[in-house]
This record gives structure tokens, C-alpha cells and sequence, in this order.
């Protein structure tokens, strides 16, 4: 391992380590991982309005803006993903609204990337996409195809590339096509060569990449100067030093914000106490709660009346109360991220299993989150759950009533007392 190789291994330990970087804040967040099955479904229904020529002619509304805003709520890596499919009246781009030939040819794009599984059908889609010239539509594509193949398509924005090119010299410019593929073959080179301290899903190796770009850790010098190397050694001192100054902004941060975790812990009690059996979300159970953790006395298998299509959905929702093997409500607790893909998993819920009815569905977030989940409701996207009777509970009304319901309550009664109805 060369010298530089070895320095940068440094840097990505120090990345690690760094509680405001992006592994941390992001790689690591538990709800990155429920969103790549949302994504991947808005973006069926994309195409599947494209082939039916329903998608309509404004981004505003559409089922692409949806998508594009649940990848755009992605923490900080994906700030402003939506920005290159925002329609710009005066450029006319990107032009897949109003050219229809090329809206068709994108649709097509995504509906190759969804089926593939190699990497020359990727690169191909990719290839066959940058030959159409569709005015408009450049490398952001790419953050749509990182949630279709993490471990093929890296996400790309300024700050990636600019990262990329610090770590190893490259010249790659935003933009284009070709110049995306060869970053991407870099990126999996780097992935590849430190990959024990990385992943085979190339969101770590583009979190690094982005925190260098955004100037939050120094790329190592790429040649043999001592001041260079000083300087450098320097700016890992100053990483330390900014981790320690986010640790207590977040330890401040959750001592006085009510946390995804205390919502599911009340849940899961309160199921209890109504004499549910409880399912919390398999990503969640091991999550530290009231000196035990939140899948403390819940089931550790989901019942065979949930196994079946879409129940890799159903695992992650976040609350499932049960009576007797079959599921009596559903809970989505959304802190601060997109309705999506909680609604996605309660489709696959209420819609599997032979389309058994279940009784509750609920959407549980902070009181001031009503209209815009109402908002988000109206959507054409979301069409199909209009019939599925979901009810929006917020966390003022389950702080104040949960005790009595506990006390004095019985089956699904108390909760649709409060809980506001959303049809």
C-alpha cells in the first residue's frame, strides 16, 4: 500500500469517527434504509404513467416531483436533488414534460434501470440515455438509480465530484455523462481498495467524497510535500475538534426533542396494555429504550398472514399491533421526513395478504404536521389509499391520552377517538 493509500485509510477512519459527518448523520441513519423500497416503487408508478400517458406535462404534482422530494429529504447529501428536474420555463428544461418523445424515452430509461441486475445494462441505460440528448437531463439521474442499485450507481452532485477529484487527482467535471462513468468506475477502484473500512453500497464511498468536497475533511496531499502534509495533518486535528462540538449540540438536541424511538416506545406499551401483541420495525428492535430496548416483550418473527409479497415492506413498518396473528393497526411515525414512504409500506400492508382489511392505519407525528400530511394526501399519487380510512394522530394527543387509554380502554376504540380521520 503506498503512502498516500495509507493516508487516505486515515482520513476515512477519522470520517468514521466524525458524529457530524455523513456516515454518521446519514450512512448510518435507520431511515435511509426504508426509503430505497418507497423510491423504488414511486419511481414503477413514474413509469407506469409514462407508458399509460398520464404523466402530464408540470413536474409540480407529478409522481416524479414525489420521488424526487423523498431522495431530496435524504439529509445532506441530497440537498437539493430536486433542483435539476424542477421544470425552468425560461430554458424549457429539463425537457421531458413538455416533449413527449423524450418523456417516453426517460420512462424507459427508468424502466431498463428498474429491471436490470448487471452492471452493462446499467452502464448501457446510461449510454442510451446521454444519445437522446434530452436537453435538461444530465448525471442527477444518478441519485434516482443509487436507490434502484446501491451497489452499482453511486449519487452524484458538486460536492461529490469535487471530493472525488481531491482524493485522486481526477479531472471530472459535472454534467456529463461520460464524465459520470468514469467517476463511477473511480469511486468503485477507491470502494474496492479500502473497502474495510467503507461498504459494497457506494453511498459510504460517496458520503467521503461529499464531506471532502464540502470542505469538512481535507483530502491527503497527492504529492511527496512536507508543508502539504502538515497542513493536513492539521485539518484532522480540526475534525476532532468540530465532532466534539456536534456531540454536545446533539446530546442538547435530544434532551429536548422527543425522539422516533420514545413514540415507538409508547406505542408498543400502550398495545400492550390494550392486550395487543406487538411487531416493532426489524431495524428498529435493538434501539435503546427506558434502560432495555423498543422489541423488549414484542414478537420476534412476523406472522406467517404477513409473509408474502411486499412483507419486506411490512417488516419495516414501524408499530404493528396484532391479535391472534393478524394485524389490527399500523403505525408510521413520521419525526421530520416524507409521508412516502410510510404510506408505501401501508399499501403493502393493506394490500397484501389477499387485501385482508386492517382496521387501523395511522400516520403518528408532531402536532404541527397535520396540513401537511392533509396536503400530501391530495396528491394524484396517492390515490389508492383513499379508501383505507388513514387516520393522523399526533404526539400531543397520544402524550395526553395514552395513560387513560392504557387504564381504562380496550381494542382500537380509544385510539379512534383522537385520532383525526384523513379522507
Amino acid at each position: 500500500m503506498t503512502t498516500h493509500e495509507k493516508e487516505i485509510e486515515t482520513l476515512i477512519e477519522h470520517w468514521r469517527a466524525d458524529l457530524g459527518g455523513t456516515y454518521r448523520t446519514w450512512f448510518l441513519w435507520e431511515e435511509r434504509l426504508k426509503n430505497f423500497r418507497s423510491i423504488r416503487r414511486g419511481l414503477q408508478v413514474v413509469i407506469e404513467e409514462i407508458k399509460a400517458g398520464t404523466f402530464g406535462s408540470a413536474y409540480r404534482g407529478s409522481s416524479l416531483e414525489i420521488v424526487v422530494e423523498s431522495i431530496a429529504e435524504q439529509r445532506q447529501l441530497f440537498a437539493g436533488a430536486d433542483h435539476a428536474f424542477l421544470w425552468k420555463p425560461k430554458l424549457r428544461i429539463p425537457d421531458i414534460y413538455e416533449n413527449h418523445d423524450h418523456q417516453r424515452a426517460f420512462g424507459r430509461f427508468l424502466d431498463i434501470c428498474v429491471c436490470c441486475q448487471a452492471t452493462d445494462e446499467l452502464v448501457g441505460a446510461i449510454q442510451g440515455l446521454d444519445q437522446r440528448s434530452i436537453k435538461g437531463v444530465g448525471p442527477a439521474v444518478a441519485n434516482l438509480l443509487y436507490f434502484l442499485h446501491p451497489t452499482l450507481a453511486p449519487p452524484s452532485n458538486t460536492a461529490i465530484v469535487k471530493g472525488f477529484n481531491a482524493l485522486t487527482g481526477s479531472k471530472v467535471k459535472l454534467g456529463s455523462f461520460p464524465d459520470y462513468l468514469a467517476m463511477r468506475t473511480g469511486l468503485m477502484e477507491l470502494n474496492e481498495r479500502h473497502k474495510r473500512l467503507l461498504s459494497n453500497d457506494l453511498g459510504a464511498i460517496a458520503g467521503l467524497c461529499f464531506d471532502v468536497g464540502k470542505g469538512r475533511l481535507t483530502a491527503p496531499p497527492l504529492e511527496d510535500d512536507q508543508e502539504a502534509q502538515r497542513r493536513w495533518e492539521a485539518s484532522l486535528a480540526l475534525v476532532h475538534e468540530q465532532s466534539a462540538k456536534d456531540a454536545k449540540a446533539q446530546r442538547a438536541a435530544a434532551a429536548s426533542d422527543r425522539t422516533h424511538a420514545e413514540i415507538q416506545g409508547w406505542l408498543r406499551d400502550l398495545g400492550h396494555a390494550l392486550g395487543f401483541e406487538v411487531w416493532i420495525a426489524s431495524n428498529d428492535r435493538s434501539r435503546p429504550y427506558l434502560g432495555g430496548v423498543l422489541g423488549d416483550g414484542c414478537l420476534s418473527e412476523l406472522p406467517a398472514s404477513l409473509c408474502g409479497p411486499g412483507d419486506e415492506a411490512v417488516r419495516l413498518i414501524d408499530v404493528l399491533w396484532l391479535e391472534r396473528g393478524v394485524a389490527s393497526a399500523a403505525f408510521e411515525v413520521e419525526h421530520t421526513t416524507s409521508i412516502y414512504s410510510g404510506i408505501v409500506r401501508m399499501l403493502d400492508l393493506a394490500l397484501g395478504g389477499g387485501g385482508a382489511r386492517v382496521p387501523g392505519l395511522f400516520l403518528v407525528a408532531p402536532d404541527d404536521r397535520e396540513d401537511e400530511v392533509r396536503q400530501q394526501l391530495t396528491r394524484p399519487a396517492f390515490g389508492r389509499v383513499k379508501d383505507l380510512d388513514v387516520r393522523y394522530l399526533s404526539y400531543g394527543l397520544l402524550e395526553t391520552h395514552r395513560t387513560d387509554m392504557a387504564r381504562f380502554g380496550s381494542g382500537l376504540k380509544p385510539l379512534n377517538a383522537v385520532a383525526v380521520r384523513l379522507r
